[in-house]
């Protein structure tokens, strides 16, 4: 099978472009003994997750649903190989009827208040669990994407360091006994500068209580495989809380994992025109790629150009009935066609997880592009998948 026989709109992960990822993750858990998960929240692509295992620690969850797919689908299959896989979890507030589901499938808990661990952490203690408590920096390294901020004013995310102190005023430190580790994430795609500043900022706050711990986890964010990463400065945050406090150091990347590693593939439907040429795909940016309209950013699309920059220029938008369903404007050397085929770059991560059914709209296929460069389709959607949701 081509690329141009596949059905659309389809993903498109690349196997051998999602293993150099990995490999530069695992350079960096090489040299420096950090241990690295896969978040799962953005990326979820089961059928690599023991490839992922091979070279990473194992996953982060950020709930139970995510929590029973790492377990299932990375640990179990990586234990028969005789490798063990770790499994965390963190949300802000957890179920009652979840605790006993997460308690079998997490060896790492990490709470999001006192309160949180008040109620389960004793309970999660008795069964061997690595208990950690998130904490708040109050440091902003973001710039214009508020929405991805957890350090922004009235974050629900994390216990500042006015918070923590008050906890352990409140009980007495038995809270605080519990704990193992440490865990903040503030990063949303930035480089190691913005880490090391965080890390200033962590230590000033939170560094009294760091000797206490076994471990701190960095969080997500991390553009690690972005090229042009500071990876040596990365690496030197990390041997700075090693040898400062004597703390094994996670980090939880979900882009990092899979930057660069997949496409989608659409067709165009129909070209129409007011004021400006306009090319409707059967892909859409609502249901397929939100966070082109979250972020927003403006997708790679393959042997495309900037708007004027090419002879011909063209807005693309989704087939559905939202007037912001818009992809972006791109020129192209020829006049776009009824039937053309377009394929958008950087699209593994955060999109077959977020994908939607607004309108009716068919969830895109998934595709797998192995190491010999076969397509193979892994799952298709049809009407019961729309249906069932309702």
């Amino acid at each position: 099978m081509t690329i141009k026989e596949l059905p659309t709109p389809c993903y498109i992960v690349d196997e051998g472009l999602i293993e150099e990822n990995l490999k530069i993750l695992a350079g960096v858990m090489e040299r420096t003994g950090a241990r690295i998960l896969l978040a799962q929240k953005a990326f979820s692509m089961y059928a690599l997750y023991p490839m992922i295992g091979r070279y990473l620690s194992g996953a982060t969850a950020s709930g139970l649903y995510e929590a029973r797919l790492g377990a299932q689908e990375m640990r179990a299959p990586l234990e028969k190989e005789g490798k063990y896989c770790e499994n965390h979890v963190f949300s802000p507030a957890y179920k009652e009827e979840e605790i006993p589901e997460l308690l079998e499938y997490c060896d790492h808990i990490v709470f999001n208040s006192w309160n949180q661990v008040k109620k389960y952490g004793e309970r999660a203690k008795a069964l061997g669990k690595s208990i950690g408590l998130r904490i708040n920096p109050e440091c902003s390294t973001q710039e214009g994407h508020a929405i991805y901020d957890p350090c922004a004013p009235g974050s629900r995310l994390g216990v500042t360091r006015k918070a923590f102190e008050e906890g352990i005023r409140k009980d007495g430190g038995f809270l605080l006994s519990l704990l193992d580790g440490l865990h903040f994430h503030t990063l949303c795609e930035q480089d190691a500068d913005a880490l090391e500043e965080t890390l200033k900022a962590v230590e000033e706050k939170f560094g009294g209580y760091l000797k206490g711990m076994k471990w701190i986890n960095f969080g997500g964010g991390h553009h690690i495989t972005r090229k042009g990463y500071d990876i040596p400065r990365l690496e030197r945050c990390i041997r700075h809380m090693k040898e400062a406090y004597g703390l094994t150091v996670y980090l939880e990347p979900g882009e990092a994992v899979a930057l660069n590693g997949g496409f989608l593939a659409a067709s165009v439907l129909e070209v129409v025109h007011n004021g400006i040429h306009i090319a409707i795909l059967d892909t859409s940016a609502a249901c397929h790629m939100p966070d082109v309209l979250e972020m927003p950013y403006r997708p790679p699309l393959l042997h495309s150009g900037e708007p004027g920059e090419k002879p011909y220029t063209y807005r693309l938008g989704g087939p559905t009935c939202l007037a912001g369903d818009v992809i972006g404007d791109y020129s192209f050397d020829q006049p776009l066609q009824e039937g053309d085929r377009l394929v958008f770059g950087d699209m593994a991560i955060y999109s077959m997880v977020k994908t939607n059914t607004f309108n009716g709209m068919p969830l895109p296929s998934i595709v797998l592009k192995d190491r010999t460069g076969e397509y193979k389709i892994w799952k298709r959607f049809g009407y019961e998948d729309f249906k069932e949701r309702l």
